[in-house]
């Protein structure tokens, strides 16, 4: 996926390869669905461990394991993907089991939401200082989660959870940046979760046994692709953040919560009450508030970085 020479070809290579991405993302929900009876637990360890068994073999094939070799003699790199693991793996348990359990809805939430929380991010971490257009997506955000919060009767943690480890996760790759490939990055993280993996096996095989092989040939095979399905789109996204501008970047970043919203309200059939409704329509008031502010930022900075596409 190495970039020619051509930059209008080369822009629109990048377009579909971010658009594959997310929308590859946006129906994972019905991948994890597929997989019945294996539980969250199981497929989150099947998914660590295949994805290594799949960065093995794109390493071997690209000729990689000189430049991973380079990697892991840097200490701060170790130590930044050892945390962008654990980060991911919470993101990944917390996705699946929400997934799994009917949540399908509020998971779109957290990515919806995510945009917000990174800018949020940049704020207490980075130190950055917010226009009015930011600080007002930002207000419509705490409103939209006071308004679920009071009027639908529970606290929105699954969406919180995973908009807050995925921004935490953006900010450590951003701060790996050039240093550290696709490949060889998802290679260290899922290195570094291999023991949890395993033991998340022993335990499954211990208590409520292990589904792998145990429920048909196709189930086996479907399951044998949680490396490739998992691995694909960050490479995918990868090549076309190289070729795209980042504003075309945060756009296309909606494409994933939007199919997991269709997914859990229309083919689910999860609930929408009023106030869920409210809530929702407030994070899409915010996020185009955000997205328009980002935009018009670019173009008065004449390329420079949007704040919305700085999450991807």
């Amino acid at each position: 996926m190495a970039p020619s020479g051509d930059p209008a070809r080369e822009r629109l290579l990048g377009g579909v390869y971010a658009f594959t991405a997310y929308l590859m993302w946006g129906i994972l929900p019905l991948y994890f669905l597929a997989l019945a009876p294996t539980g969250p637990w199981e497929l989150v360890a099947w998914r660590i461990l295949l994805s290594l068994a799949f960065c093995v073999i794109l390493l071997t094939v690209m000729r990689g394991w000189g430049r991973l070799a380079r990697i892991m003699r840097q200490k701060r790199l170790l130590a930044l993907t050892a945390f962008a693991g654990a980060l991911i793996y919470v993101n990944w348990q917390i996705y699946i089991l929400a997934t799994l359990t009917g949540h399908v809805i509020e998971t779109s939430l957290g990515y919806f939401i995510n945009p917000i929380v990174t800018v949020l991010l940049g704020v207490l971490v980075l130190r950055e200082r917010l226009r009015l257009t930011q600080w007002i997506a930002l207000g419509l955000a705490a409103l939209a989660v006071l308004v679920i919060v009071i009027g639908y009767g529970a606290f929105p943690w699954i969406a919180l959870s995973l908009a807050g480890s995925f921004g935490i996760y953006g900010l450590v790759k951003k701060k790996l940046g050039p240093s550290v490939d696709a490949v060889s990055g998802l290679t260290l993280e899922s290195l570094w979760l291999a023991p949890v993996a395993t033991v998340l096996l022993i335990v499954v095989a211990d208590t409520s046994g292990l589904t792998i092989g145990a429920s048909g040939a196709g189930h086996a095979a479907l399951l044998g692709l949680a490396g490739v399905i998992t691995a694909t789109p960050l490479l995918l996204f990868a090549a076309g953040s190289r070729r795209v501008p980042l504003t075309v970047m945060g756009m296309l970043q909606f494409v994933a919560p939007i199919l997991q919203f269709v997914i859990g309200v229309w083919v689910l059939g999860e609930s929408m009450s009023l106030e869920r409704w409210i809530g929702f329509a407030l994070v899409w008031v915010a996020l185009v508030v955000l997205t328009v502010d980002s935009v018009v930022s670019a173009r008065r900075a004449r390329g420079g970085v949007a704040d919305v596409a700085d999450l991807t």
